[in-house]
């Protein structure tokens, strides 16, 4: 006895198309190098054609469709490890799989703005596909029922993994399709559908009785269980009309095909009382299946033979055996075989998958990477900070020394050479003049960062206030996620660059009241070493070249030199050592499958900076015994020298003083206008990454809107007020005797009012009417058409008011979908993205670090 298997597919979901070419193109391009740019740009357009023609076109229920959508759905798992999720905002539109709608398409959509609601629909796709793929193959061919079977497998292992990740991934009410009532329905029915797929298979094959029966019979409680979940009151009008009914026979059928193949059982053993039994029950089961599933063919064939061998045994028993036939639940149960299983979602689906971001590395990667950067990034910033901390003191203990002016100065009107070198420094660095630019320059740097901050913060105020208007206005129609919800990180980053910028506002009040405390000493620096000369107030010959303390100064100050310059070194070494982290944290996410970052870090760290830390103590302790030796030193020289005057003296010591001011202010105005110029780059990529959330959430609130005035639309507004007793006595009235319509007088209907005829004396049985009454409809008036040609001119008569019933759409207030926010000024157009964070300035730098952003019948079970 042959069988076949009349499945049925589950309907795919419909994607919108999108651009997801912007987005991804510019979080590249602020992430990456440009030399490694158009490598990724030619990824993304694969990408983008790869999306169309998985989920924007129709694809046919073939293997080879299969691998288009394999494909897919393998590039967003590895693209969605590489890029953190939070990084793109491209609102994906979905429309639910079972809402029929008008004959335009669905009406159930739903758009949200994540990677993980693309994989998930996606996902759901794959099922669908499999199950459409698994219904249109033969049962005539052992190998289609195979790919049937296994097919069906997967799409119910699929359903059922998505029961427990929508809600994660949506993180709002999913579209009906994708509740877990729904997925467990749809996992059920795939799962029983393979188990009758298997059935089919092992009745062709003609296999044992025995194992056939418990097949069928397993096969009937799958579909009872499947039964259950399709006859929840919350899923009936999802289903095709045909669904319930269809399993409700299929659930009696298999039990027949159970009792009728452990009949055979029966024969072969000679138990012909039960086979008796067994084949009765199969019977009505099999009448069951037909009135449930409307059907009259469905098990038609294996009804037929179950009748032929009910009727062979009662004759066999009735001459023969004459066995006594049991009641039917008096027989112990037929047993089970469970073959059909869910297949687990396997890693990866597509067996030629080709990652197009191969060259991308993972999110766990990048996140080890900037940790160790921020790790660096302070070593860095703690040595290169003590080592310009103690020059800084060193350089002020020589000012207050007045060293080495006072060795160098002779007197008289000469400028200690020293100094005069000094004075050329600043010549050639553009003197006070510089520094008042630059000076001049960082409000307004200041001003454009502040606008900045404030557009992003006002465009999250102004979706978040729409958002609660609309809620308040919808209440709990109003299903997505709430603004507060999504925004906390822009929030958090809102108040970190607000905090940075109050702090380096007072980093600038620092630096100019240091320029005001210290600019005559600038000025005169600024002016060369004539100036200088003039400014200097005038001593006696100094003839101490014979003093032993000033030799021993003259070389203390070569040993001050000489430890500059070995810190200058040092500094530059600490800025240019790099490690290439990447193959390193590879290679341990590769061996480990995790990555223990801080280990790694401090491991690596220590390795390369360790010496440099130690050649950083080393420098700081040997200053403290040479400053030791400058001033035991210089006392000596204060007491043989005869000095110079003492105007003079404080003379120099304050132009000592200035130049170590003028050289810090340029370096600090330097790095803070750098600092100032990062922090812009870093707005506007904010703003940039807010303005594509905004634009998303944007879309997501038109299509939510859309569908909710749609359903507005369509309410049932009830029926129109019956008509008042006395219009429907006139009605009855003009029933019983219609009148006699008078010939149309002649009229141009083009010229307003008609041509009246010769008055004559109305008829006797009709009487004049009253004044003010309305007029009787089918009686024409003196002078007027019954029908006027143009109703347009014609005046309405008076005493009777026109009333109808329109049918009343409430409509949101306030809501136009077109409507665009205009570009505000002060906006910066950006990549997308953060780019790689801007070096920490030093301690010794005023400015603070850059921020770390990152009811149906239910059938009776027989």
């Amino acid at each position: 006895m042959s069988a076949t298997a009349e499945t049925v597919g589950v309907p795919l979901k419909k994607a919108s198309d999108i651009d997801i070419l912007k987005p991804l193109k510019n979080l590249i391009t602020s992430r990456y190098q440009t030399a490694e740019q158009e490598s990724y740009i030619g990824a993304i357009n694969e990408f983008s054609k790869l999306r169309t023609s998985a989920v924007c076109r129709t694809l046919d229920f073939h293997e080879s469709s299969l691998e288009t959508i394999y494909r897919y759905f393998d590039q967003i798992v590895a693209l969605e490890s590489k890029i953190p999720a939070a990084e793109i905002q491209v609102p994906f539109k979905w429309k639910d799989a079972f809402d029929r709608g008008s004959i335009f398409g669905g009406r159930i959509s739903l758009t949200v703005s994540s990677l993980g609601y693309e994989k998930v629909c996606v996902l759901f796709n794959i099922a669908a596909l499999q199950s459409q793929v698994a219904a249109a193959q033969s049962s005539d061919n052992d190998e289609a029922l195979k790919l049937s079977t296994r097919l069906f497998q997967s799409a119910g292992g699929i359903f059922n993994h998505l029961k427990g990740i929508v809600h994660a991934s949506v993180q709002q009410e999913p579209t009906p399709d994708l509740q877990p009532d729904t997925l467990s329905a749809l996992a059920s029915l795939c799962l029983a559908q393979a188990q009758e797929v298997v059935t089919v298979k092992a009745i062709n094959d003609q296999m044992k009785d025995m194992v056939v029966a418990k097949l069928c019979s397993q096969c009937e409680e799958m579909f009872a269980d499947a039964l259950k979940h399709l006859q929840r009151e919350s899923l009936k009008q999802l289903w095709d009309r045909d669904w319930i009914s269809r399993v409700a026979g299929k659930q009696a059928g298999y039990h027949a095909l159970s009792e009728y193949y452990q009949s055979r059982v029966c024969n072969s053993r000679k138990a012909v009382g039960e086979e008796i039994a067994r084949l009765r029950h199969a019977m009505e089961l099999f009448k069951a299946a037909q009135t449930r599933s409307g059907d009259l063919a469905l098990f038609s064939d294996q009804q037929g033979r179950a009748q032929r061998a009910l009727d062979d045994a009662v004759k066999d028993n009735d001459f023969i055996y004459h066995e006594r036939v049991p009641d039917v639940k008096s027989l112990s149960a037929i047993g089970k075989a469970p073959v059909a299983k869910l297949i687990p979602v396997p890693e990866r689906f597509s067996t030629s998958f080709n990652d197009l971001f191969e060259t991308l590395v993972p999110v766990s990667v990048q996140q080890a990477m900037v940790s160790y950067d921020v790790r660096k990034q302070e070593i860095v910033s703690a040595e290169i900070g003590k080592l310009r901390e103690s020059t800084q003191l060193l350089n002020s203990i020589l000012a207050s020394l007045n060293l080495p002016a006072a060795i160098e100065d002779v007197g008289g009107e000469v400028v200690p050479q020293s100094l005069s070198d000094k004075s050329n420094s600043v010549v050639e660095a553009g003197g006070c003049d510089a520094l008042n630019k630059m000076i001049t320059e960082l409000p307004e740097l200041l001003t454009r960062n502040k606008e900045l901050l404030e557009e992003c913060e006002r465009q999250l105020a102004e979706e978040a206030e729409s958002d609660s208007q609309l809620r308040n206005q919808f209440k709990e129609r109003w299903t997505r996620t709430p603004s507060d919800k999504l925004t906390a990180t822009f929030q958090a980053n809102a108040q970190k660059y607000r905090k940075v910028i109050e702090t380096a506002m007072n980093a600038d009040s620092t630096i100019r009241e240091k320029y005001d405390s210290h600019k005559e000493g600038m000025e005169l620096l600024s002016g060369g070493p004539s100036s200088l000369a003039a400014a200097l107030p005038s001593a006696g010959s100094n003839n101490n070249g014979s003093n032993p303390a000033m030799q021993k100064l003259k070389q203390l100050m070569e040993d001050v030199e000489t430890l500059k310059a070995e810190r200058d070194a040092i500094e530059c070494e600490l800025k240019s050592a790099t490690i290439d982290m990447k193959e390193v944290f590879l290679n341990a996410l590769a061996q480990d499958g995790a990555i223990n970052e801080a280990a790694i870090s401090t491991e690596s760290l220590g390795r390369v900076f360790g010496p440099l830390q130690k050649q950083v103590k080393e420098s700081v302790d040997r200053q403290e015994s040479l400053v030791g030796n400058i001033q035991e030193t210089h006392q000596e020289f204060s007491q043989a020298s005869s000095g110079v005057g003492g105007e003079r003296e404080e003379m120099l010591k304050k132009l000592a003083s200035a130049y170590d001011n003028f050289n810090e202010l340029l370096s600090n105005l330097t790095e803070g206008a750098k600092f100032y110029n990062d922090l812009t780059q870093l707005l506007v990529n904010f703003q940039s990454k807010i303005n594509d959330f905004c634009f998303a959430r944007r879309t997501e609130k038109e299509e939510l809107m859309k569908d909710l005035t749609q359903g507005f639309a369509n309410q049932n507004v009830g029926s129109a007020p019956n008509p008042p007793a006395h219009h429907q006595e006139s009605a009855q009235t003009t029933a019983k005797a219609p009148p006699q319509r008078p010939p149309p007088p002649a009229v141009n209907p083009y010229q307003g009012a008609p041509q009246t005829p010769p008055q004559t004396a109305p008829p006797a049985a009709q009487a004049p009417p009253a004044p003010g009454a309305p007029p009787v409809y089918g009686a024409p008036q003196s002078g007027a058409l019954p029908y006027p040609i143009n109703p347009t001119s014609m005046p309405t008569p008076q005493g009777y008011v026109y009333q109808s019933y329109p049918v009343y759409t409430p409509m949101p207030q306030g809501y136009n979908p077109y409507f665009q926010q205009p570009q505000q000024p002060g906006a910066y157009p950006g990549g997308y993205g953060a780019p790689p964070y801007p070096q920490q300035p030093y301690s010794s730098y005023p400015y603070p670090p850059q921020p770390q952003v990152p009811q149906q019948q239910q059938w009776p079970r027989q």
